[in-house]
């Protein structure tokens, strides 16, 4: 077992993992979908599990709020723990009117106002993608599944919950944004950088636009359409 000072390994890690940004839901998965859970991590409450689905290993791990976060627990999960592929599944707020409360978005793109790729010292802006082969399979995935409420698209990192640019919004809307969030694009960065697939599959849980939201409790327990293509990959 390896530790690090984010993760206790007390179990195996499968090379697939889940991450969802609230532990709770974590735990809420792990112990309504996956055959024999077992706990591998509990250190600063980010609940990790791992157990089949299909006879099939996978793990799910919550990895708190924002790109600082999500660029520890990928980083180390890629570099420490041999994870190979790595499915954000989160919340986003909806910035376009076609897109409901509810709807699905595969990040095919992460813009982001995050300085995360500062780090990489590249000679100009790199643009995080999801790996084609993930979001191939949770396209068909969707399809298996009959779910129809799908955007695939470009999704905002953003670094601001609360932001004090009133325009902000409508700009990113205007360049064709589905939806904003916080965590994709460390995800995909550190991804591509150490050689791993990642994907942010999204539920809509409130909209910019229309002021529609869904309760704290809807969130944790109640995104099974998203939940069921992640694990029908």
């Amino acid at each position: 077992m390896k530790n690090t000072p984010h993760i206790n390994q007390t179990a195996e890690i499968a090379e697939t993992i889940l991450l969802p940004g609230d532990p709770l839901r974590a735990k809420f998965i792990a112990e309504n979908f996956f055959d024999n859970p077992v706990q591998f991590n509990e250190v600063r409450g980010a609940l990790g599990y791992t157990g089949e689905v299909k006879g099939k290993k996978i793990s799910i791990l919550g990895t708190g709020m924002g790109v600082p976060s999500m660029g520890i627990y990928s980083h180390e999960l890629i570099n420490i723990f041999g994870v190979k592929n790595l499915i954000r599944i989160g919340s986003c707020g909806a910035i376009q009117e076609n897109v409901k409360l509810y709807d699905i978005i595969f990040g095919l793109g992460s813009s982001t106002t995050s300085n995360f790729a500062s780090q990489f010292c590249l000679p100009g802006t790199f643009c995080p993608t999801a790996s084609y082969s993930l979001l191939e399979k949770a396209k068909k995935s969707s399809d298996e599944l009959g779910i129809k409420n799908v955007h695939i698209g470009n999704i905002l990192c953003d670094d601001a919950f609360y932001n004090d640019d009133s325009e902000s919004v409508d700009k990113w809307k205007k360049m064709g944004i589905l939806g904003i969030e916080m965590e994709s694009a460390a995800l995909y960065m550190n991804a591509a950088r150490y050689n791993a697939n990642a994907l942010c599959i999204l539920t809509v849980s409130d909209h910019l636009l229309t002021k529609e939201k869904t309760t704290a409790k809807e969130r944790e327990t109640s995104f099974t359409n998203m939940i069921n293509i992640a694990l029908n990959l």
